[in-house]
């Protein structure tokens, strides 16, 4: 019998023999589980099966549909965190796809499959890297953990943001954190996410006064009304950012006006816009921004806002200095500092006073058709993360 509350626990008979390099192994196995947020199907259990293996204490903290994993090896410091998701994107039709997006396909010396580089391989690395190092009889003389979140393609509410304050409650906040992002842009490592931008979502509502449109004298068409106040918005000049962050931009993702009939002007235009932003704004000055332009433009409205994370960021020191090492030492590539793109889940864990860096795969492919990795880059990135952890740990 198994212990259902045992995040390790199966009844599973054992693996037949893999001819796969245990990363490509591994990475194929999580890659054939459709963990599609919030839906874990069982993917963290092969994760857990595999640490506990190693001697770690296995801790569930699932909230709500959410699966979550810690599990931490030592009880001394320094304590050097792997952080990463089991849930993907959905897939799309299938017929979009050249093989299945959950069978796992090897062609061509790339894995194929949904969450092959976001970031199920970094995960397959991470796991092997730390079982490589403990089969050279060495112990660190801190601690490893590892933070494994079914929640980060999702809503993130009942993901690493719960388990972190879980960890903070503990006393038990690890002073490194790497977590597994794809952050490679067009070579494995040329890229080290030291930073992020922060990310607030604005819903804006414009009213007007519906009407017939061979009467717009009796109407109040909010769609004309906003046109130039939107345009207004899409060019506004936030700030400058600085020398580590890029300049707040703000982008239309949704627009929405009308009764689908040709003949009615609308009541109301909805609209939906988002802004990464440097730490030169915060959430209130860019209200005040953005209302200014709305009044200015005399328009009724109302507006809403929804703050995913704040701008944050590493600075130069033992973890950025141990991930360039690594990469260097495996690639031979120097690895460029850079807080661009979207958001991660390191939003959550840096506000602590963790020193947080992400270093994973390349993201040409990721929430794409055909999403891939080169099997070369999987084992290479397990030696980039054993390399990291040495110089951490001081193996």
């Amino acid at each position: 019998m198994t212990d259902p509350a045992d995040p390790a626990a199966t009844d599973a008979p054992p693996a037949a023999p893999s001819a796969d390099p245990p990363v490509l192994e591994l990475a194929r196995a999580l890659v054939r589980v459709p963990s599609v947020t919030p839906e874990d199907a069982g993917c963290q259990r092969i994760l857990a099966e595999r640490l506990k293996a190693l001697g770690f204490t296995l801790h569930d903290l699932s909230s709500g549909p959410v699966r979550n994993l810690y599990a931490r090896l030592g009880d001394a410091r320094p304590v050097v965190c792997l952080a990463g998701h089991t849930d993907v994107v959905a897939p799309g039709p299938r017929d979009d796809w050249t093989d299945d997006p959950f069978a796992a396909t090897v062609r061509d010396g790339r894995l194929y499959g949904r969450g092959s580089a976001d970031m199920k391989g970094a995960l397959a690395a991470m796991v092997c890297a730390v079982e490589g190092l403990l089969a050279e009889g060495t112990r660190p003389a801190g601690s490893i953990a590892f933070l494994v979140t079914g929640d980060e393609e999702g809503d993130a509410a009942e993901g690493t943001a719960h388990m972190v304050g879980w960890l903070e409650a503990r006393d038990e906040l690890p002073d490194f954190c790497i977590v597994g992002e794809p952050s490679s842009t067009e070579v494995l490592g040329d890229t080290l996410k030291h930073g992020r931008r922060g990310s607030v979502t604005g819903t804006l509502t414009v009213h007007g006064v519906q009407g017939h449109v061979a009467f717009p004298e009796r109407a109040d068409n909010p769609i004309h009304r906003a046109l130039g106040a939107l345009d207004a918005l899409a060019g506004h000049h936030f700030d400058d950012g600085d020398a580590d962050f890029q300049p707040t931009t703000l982008q239309m993702s949704n627009i929405h006006a009308g009764t689908g009939a040709t003949n009615v002007t609308p009541g109301h235009l909805a609209v939906v816009f988002n802004l990464r932003f440097s730490p030169r704004s915060t959430p209130a000055s860019i209200d005040a921004r953005v209302r200014e332009v709305l009044d200015g433009a005399g328009l009724r409205y109302d507006l809403e806002w929804q703050v995913a994370g704040h701008p944050f960021l590493t600075g130069a020191g033992p973890l950025t200095e141990a991930l360039g090492a690594a990469v260097h030492e495996v690639t031979g590539r120097r690895t460029a500092l850079s807080t661009t793109g979207g958001t991660s889940d390191a939003r959550f864990i840096a506000p602590k006073g963790v020193a947080v860096a992400e270093l994973g795969l390349v993201n040409r492919t990721i929430h794409q058709v055909d999403e891939c990795v080169p099997v070369a880059d999987l084992e290479a990135l397990a030696r980039i993360y054993g390399a990291a952890l040495r110089r951490l740990l001081g193996l």
